[in-house]
């Protein structure tokens, strides 16, 4: 029997995309619609999405009290592009969601995505039939299970609607850093979410998400099993724990409508597996447009991530300086820490003809690089799932990872005797183990018949999300089960 579903998160590509969350907002409900299920997507309004590409219609409207305040809050209905039609419905709130430049990143965030949270049951009550599952994606939707249980559960409108909660990154619990909060002042998770400003500034979204949804995923089988170890739970491990038997993890897919070589329109000379020689044609183009030394032989390892220690900057910055005096290039663009972004700046000035830097992160520069690239590097400290790697093989850049999460699950290491393997990986999260990662990567450049047989493996994969929309498909009844006996 089709089920009705309720995608809810704070992002969705292409109107509102801050990251990965953005890319799964848009392909999950898609394919779900295209195995027989109705999925609608419910995210918030932000100003700076432009109604002129964005055709709406007005569902209601309601009001949420919440904190001594009422928010007036309506509802339009659009719909996402593309060849499969998918329901969004935007959440309007002015005072929170307008006159914002971006999806995150102010004072006043738990408060925005409390009101946010507590109005996705509205929304349903206006339209006269609540979902079959709501499933919630990351911090920012995490009260919506602690709403459920504490003040909509006795509601018979509700009464057959099971909660899937996914943790895309557990790192992130609240609005500021979870271990920034006094230990005293940390949140326990029991009761209703509480309205006092400074008590709700405290509030970790992600713990009551974890303590009151009906089922628990994560978005890689092996991030599902470190998340409930004490190195990786970032605190949350123990209640994790007590909850094991409802926690599982689905790999994210990639959509290969827009992350394809073969039509993406950043992509200046579009090619496919069967076509490499195209493929060397944008790695020729990108150096002479950077001011790189032109030579096909001259390994090109691509960059295109935040500038974090979470995504192995640290390891990067300790090793750049042996790796440049090697015949290499990079190609960089991202933003983030300063530290990086200084060091990067220096390298292009000192380096000139060796590495190319775009300082922030570009959609467009990121497909140029995914093209241009032999090699993509992708060191993360911990990776939840990433999407990269994913794009990369797709692109024919083949990633060199630490063996962590969802890494671990999609990057198989390459043995060039058998020529079985999608990338190099390196085990221990130290700077000179990434470094021999890289020197094995490097070596094998030196024998194009072996590269171009790696290239030609990695780019036929696929990691469409055909099979995972299926595996949540089945969590979806797995939580149904566990929701009927509650």
């Amino acid at each position: 029997m089709p089920l009705s579903i309720a995608i809810i998160g704070s992002e969705i590509a292409p109107y509102s995309k801050a990251g990965g969350l953005g890319d799964v907002m848009n392909a999950l409900p898609k394919h779900l619609r295209r195995l027989g299920h109705g999925a609608t997507v419910v995210t918030p309004y932000y100003q700076f999405i432009n109604q002129q590409d964005v055709p709406q219609t007005e569902i209601g409207r309601t009001e949420v009290v919440f904190g001594g305040r009422t928010y007036p809050v309506w509802f339009t209905r659009a719909e996402l592009p593309g060849h499969t039609p998918v329901p969004v419905i935007f959440v309007h709130q002015p005072d929170l969601f307008g006159n914002r430049e971006r999806v995150y990143g102010y004072s006043d965030d738990a408060l925005r995505f409390a009101v946010f949270d507590r109005s996705v049951f509205d929304v349903f009550h206006l339209l006269g039939k609540a979902p079959d599952i709501l499933h919630c994606h990351d911090m920012q939707t995490g009260l919506i299970p602690n709403f459920y249980r504490s003040t909509f559960s006795k509601d018979p409108f509700w009464a057959k609607t099971a909660i899937v909660y996914t943790i895309h990154n557990i790192l992130y619990q609240l609005p500021r850093m979870w271990y920034e909060v006094p230990k005293h002042e940390r949140d326990r998770g029991l009761g209703a979410p509480p309205e006092d400003p400074k008590r709700l500034a405290a509030v970790n979204f992600t713990l009551r998400g974890i303590r009151n949804a009906d089922a628990i995923n994560t978005v890689s089988e092996r991030y599902a099993q470190e998340i409930l170890t004490k190195k990786f739970g970032e605190g949350l491990d123990p209640v994790l724990r007590r909850r094991r038997d409802r926690v599982y993890g689905i790999i994210n897919g990639i959509d290969y409508t827009v992350f394809n070589p073969s039509f993406d329109p950043h992509v200046p000379i579009h090619y496919d597996w069967n076509s490499l020689d195209k493929k060397l044609a944008n790695k020729t183009a990108y150096q002479k447009e950077f001011g790189l030394t032109i030579d096909p032989e001259i390994p090109l390892l691509g960059i295109a991530h935040r500038f974090t220690e979470q995504k192995g900057f640290n390891l990067i910055a300790e090793i750049l300086p042996v790796l440049l005096q090697g015949r290499v290039q990079l190609a960089i663009t991202g933003f983030g820490d300063r530290g990086y972004v200084r060091l990067f700046r220096q390298a292009v000035k000192k380096f000139p003809r060796q590495v190319a830097a775009n300082l922030r992160f570009e959609e467009p520069m990121a497909s140029r690089i995914y093209a241009a690239s032999d090699m993509f590097l992708m060191p993360s400290r911990f990776e939840p799932c990433g999407v990269s790697q994913l794009i990369s093989l797709r692109y024919g850049s083949i990633p060199i990872v630490h063996r962590t999460g969802g890494l671990a699950e999609t990057i198989t290491d390459f043995n060039p005797r058998t020529g079985i393997g999608n990338g190099f990986i390196f085990e221990n999260y130290t700077g000179p183990d990434l470094l021999m990662a890289l020197t094995r990567a490097i070596e094998t450049y030196k024998y194009p018949q072996v590269w171009e047989h790696l290239t030609w493996q990695a780019m036929r994969q696929s990691f469409s999300w055909e099979l995972p929309a299926q595996k949540y498909l089945q969590l979806y009844r797995r939580a149904q089960k566990f929701h009927a006996v509650v």
